[in-house]
């Protein structure tokens, strides 16, 4: 039976069959005879409701006219893994735009987040999410918070793998300044900036209040690039009720050209980390004088 909501995986593969079929100049109908199939398996697998074989995808990638040993393989491995989800399977159809931002978290190798009001959610803590969760108004029940700050944390596992992505995140000024469950839940917060921000792969930028007009007055969001030509960047911009996710050349090409900016307008990495520091020892000296309102 099809799975009710395909994986990412399975959809990147459609899509991109659908696209070199375009280009190849080939019918539904053509695809289906070279395979030997009848023409509801080609859409069944182009609308990502049925997975493809692997020699059945070798023989259309050479039908298609394909040669690039390198995509080939990228395409033969994403086909080999299109039924895989991950821990994210979990989570259930109740949020998936959420289950698609974590399975493009746990596959890209290179993110880009420009973050204006928040800490990014691979670097919260515990308590800062958990003070965040707990300001929708729709988040009634406690257990609910507490799942959704596990799941936050389990995300930021690919932090520590192997072969953990390069991140390059452009905080605002505003998100570290802003008292999100109060001093007593920033400070360790900030200090879990400072940690990251030095590790090899992680670049951290702060975009400063005084930076005048930008192109990040457009708001937040995310750039995933990923190892292989067989998956085009995404991005995701978040909003009230879900996610939205972008990838077509010209959508991704003027996100990264406002991300790119927006690194020329940002302090350095080592100014933003004294930056960051520095607000830090701010937050010390209210804590000192006792004036500090810490989330109930």
């Amino acid at each position: 039976m099809a799975e009710s909501r395909p994986s990412v995986r399975r959809r990147r593969l459609a899509a991109t069959l659908v696209r070199l079929r375009e280009e190849a100049g080939k019918t539904p109908e053509q695809a289906a005879e070279r395979i030997g199939c009848h023409r509801s398996k080609i859409s069944r697998i182009e609308n990502a409701r049925l997975g493809i074989s692997l020699g059945e995808l070798r023989d259309l990638l050479m039908f298609y006219g394909i040669e690039d040993a390198q995509f080939i393989e990228g395409l033969v491995d994403l086909a080999r893994k299109g039924n895989e989800r991950g821990w994210t399977r979990h989570l259930g159809t109740t949020l998936p735009s959420y289950a698609d931002h974590i399975d493009y978290e746990q596959t890209a190798d290179y993110i880009r987040s420009y973050q204006p009001l928040l800490i990014p959610g691979l670097f919260q803590t515990p308590d800062y999410a958990r003070a965040l969760y707990r300001t929708n108004p729709e988040m009634i029940s406690l257990e609910g918070v507490e799942k959704l700050v596990e799941t936050r944390m389990r995300r930021q596992a690919v932090l520590d793998e192997p072969g953990a992505p390069r991140i390059c995140v452009i905080e605002g000024e505003a998100a570290l300044r802003s008292q999100v469950g109060g001093s007593k839940v920033m400070g360790p917060q900030l200090d879990r900036l400072v940690e990251l921000a030095d590790r090899p792969n992680i670049e951290m930028q702060v975009l400063p209040l005084n930076t005048g007009a930008h192109v990040g007055l457009i708001g937040a969001f995310v750039l995933f690039g990923f190892p292989t030509p067989a998956f085009s960047d995404v991005v995701c911009v978040e909003h009230v009720t879900g996610s939205l996710h972008m990838e077509t050349p010209e959508e991704t090409g003027r996100y990264t050209l406002a991300f790119d900016s927006l690194r020329s307008a940002a302090l350095s990495p080592a100014d933003s980390s004294e930056l960051i520091q520095q607000i830090r020892h701010e937050l010390q000296l209210t804590e000192g004088r006792g004036d500090h309102h810490a989330y109930p």
